[in-house]
């Protein structure tokens, strides 16, 4: 099935990876948008996915741009970024509001968990105290951002109708 992109949804992609990418490095001068502990602000658009499924192109996008200064490089330019794809997508799939903000903290809390444990310890026996320890860091903060700020967003701007919405 071939879907017809409108100029609106490619518009509102386009704004939703630059404000991810500002919000990130907004983020990045706390010293909040990378690490263990990251609590990155703009994973509250992650849920936008929701309304308008081309967001999820918007936030890889804007995921791709922002992970360029990552102090983990390239594994996390590529895997980061691909995680907040599938969340993205997962996210466009959802029936329901509440379960919006769970794919990207799902996807990061796993990718990202991943990606922290083997970049400080390798795949040697220290890897799966490593894995679960970041992964439940980066996937409890990102709990926070998603539910948090990404709740409330996805609420205002679902009931105020200035998205284009997805179809029913």
């Amino acid at each position: 099935m071939k879907t017809k992109l409108s100029v609106r949804d490619i518009t509102f992609a386009a704004l939703v990876g630059a404000l991810y990418v500002t919000l990130c490095y907004f983020g990045n001068i706390f010293g909040l948008s990378f690490g263990i502990f990251q609590c990155r602000f703009a994973e509250a658009l992650t849920v936008l996915p929701f309304l308008c499924p081309t967001a999820a192109w918007g936030l890889f996008a804007g995921c791709v741009l922002s992970n360029i200064i990552s102090p983990y490089g390239l594994p996390d330019l590529i895997f980061g970024s691909l995680a907040t794809l599938a969340a993205g997508l997962m996210t466009a799939r959802c029936g329901s509001k509440w379960l919006a903000p769970l794919p990207p903290v799902v996807c990061n809390g796993l990718v990202v968990g991943a990606l922290l444990a083997w970049q400080t310890t390798g795949f040697t026996a220290a890897f799966p105290a490593a894995f679960a320890f970041n992964a439940l860091s980066v996937g409890g903060a990102e709990l926070l951002v998603c539910y948090i700020l990404g709740l409330p967003l996805l609420e205002v701007l679902d009931r105020s109708r200035v998205l284009p919405q997805k179809a029913a």
